[in-house]
């Protein structure tokens, strides 16, 4: 998908590459094909082996990649052979890398103990120009979704990327509540297809945004 001048691919359950400015970007990647290119910067959100895995991670670094994660996410990562760079974040966070700004949000389980707050994992605003990506981990929907609302702005694209597999995280239902309180000018549903969540969740999700007047849509797995 090309938004504006950032190309967005969905790789499956919450992994996603963005090529913007000359950079290339993934969040999460896990089980991905081979062939794919080389990161600038890699996202992580939290420790979980279906978004932080060692070998999904050595299929896309080269020397210098910068991998951006979560203090727990830090045993996996100095495992890599290769040299990378590491920028450990919690939430709150605001920091810039070249010209891509990032803020860091927090992502965590409400009424479930797969995420607890306590553990400090993450989502991220990634803002390149023009074009806004909220990806937001493994998360219920939470309060500090709340201030999302003012990455909306006359002339830029807001894209969020949730999760609507249910069970460890929200589901399509409360996915689309999320996408009303956060009102992007795209949802795109995530975490389903692989790990848990079905085609069925994914579209349930379109369904019910459509329904409160916002955009959504799926992405095809590349």
């Amino acid at each position: 998908m090309k938004i504006k001048d950032v190309e967005l691919r969905w790789l499956g359950h919450a992994g996603f590459l963005i090529n913007a400015h000359g950079k290339v970007i993934y969040i999460d990647p896990y089980n991905i094909k081979e062939g794919l290119p080389a990161a600038d910067i890699i996202f992580l959100t939290h420790s979980h082996s279906d978004h932080c895995s060692l070998p999904d991670l050595m299929k896309v670094i080269k020397e210098g990649t910068k991998i951006v994660a979560p203090a727990d996410c830090q045993s996996t990562i100095t495992k890599l052979e290769t040299s990378v760079d590491i920028e450990l974040v919690e939430p709150e966070m605001e920091f810039q890398l070249g010209n891509v700004k990032v803020d860091v949000m927090p992502s965590y389980n409400i009424n479930k103990h797969f995420h607890s707050k306590e553990e400090g994992w993450v989502g991220y605003v990634i803002k390149l120009d023009g074009v806004v990506i909220y990806h937001s981990g493994d998360t219920d929907v939470i309060p500090e979704m709340e201030k999302l609302t003012g990455y909306k702005q006359p002339g830029k694209e807001f894209v969020v990327l949730l999760p609507v597999g249910g069970r460890y995280t929200m589901n399509a239902e409360e996915a689309a509540e999320a996408a009303k309180t956060i009102k992007p000018t795209l949802a795109i549903p995530m975490h389903w297809g692989s790990v848990i969540g079905s085609e069925t969740d994914a579209n349930e999700f379109v369904k019910l945004c459509s329904e409160e007047g916002l955009r959504a849509e799926i992405l095809e797995k590349e």
